[in-house]
């Protein structure tokens, strides 16, 4: 079995900047659903209610609001700025996270299936994720939000290597 290396560097590739539009509009629905839930919280809690109530009713806004303003004004710009991935002739591996990083590496080597998927908002925005299996249920590498074009030329390379090396350790 051959050892790969870890990288030393960081990920080649960023992902286009269509990512900030997805994660904007993602983060937009989210905050919205927050704005309906907070509606009904304060239509239904009286505000003349004794014991904590009264100082929910200000908290709760303000807690709503401040995840608002990361939600959309920092959350996919930081998300932008950290996601990263490559494809070497070894490994194919990324870096996720804007507040935990992760790092996921899988060998050409123990590539089973390659699949590109397609999100209805992925579809708005023209984008697409690669996802590369392996047996274990830990070694699946997602290469996220990428252009649906280049996440299909992508998968083909990877698959089409993936066989040649399985063709050359039989």
């Amino acid at each position: 079995m051959t050892a790969v290396s870890s990288p030393v560097r960081e990920p080649a590739w960023s992902l286009p900047r269509s990512a900030i539009g997805l994660w904007l509009t993602e983060s937009l629905i989210s905050v919205l659903m927050m704005g309906v839930g907070l509606g009904i919280f304060l239509i239904w809690v009286p505000a003349d209610s004794g014991g904590p109530v009264p100082v929910l009713r200000w908290l709760v806004p303000i807690a709503v609001a401040l995840y608002a303003v990361v939600a959309l004004a920092v959350r996919p710009w930081f998300k932008h700025r950290t996601y990263r991935w490559e494809v070497t002739g070894e490994v194919a591996y990324t870096r996720t996270g804007w507040l935990s990083q992760t790092w996921t590496l899988v060998p050409i080597s123990r590539i089973q299936t390659v699949d590109v998927t397609r999100g209805l908002l992925q579809q708005m925005f023209g984008l697409a994720t690669v996802a590369v299996f392996t047996a274990s249920s830990q070694g699946t590498v997602r290469i996220w939000h990428l252009e649906h074009g280049m996440a299909q030329r992508v998968a083909d390379d990877l698959a089409a290597r993936a066989e040649r090396t399985r063709d050359q350790a039989t």
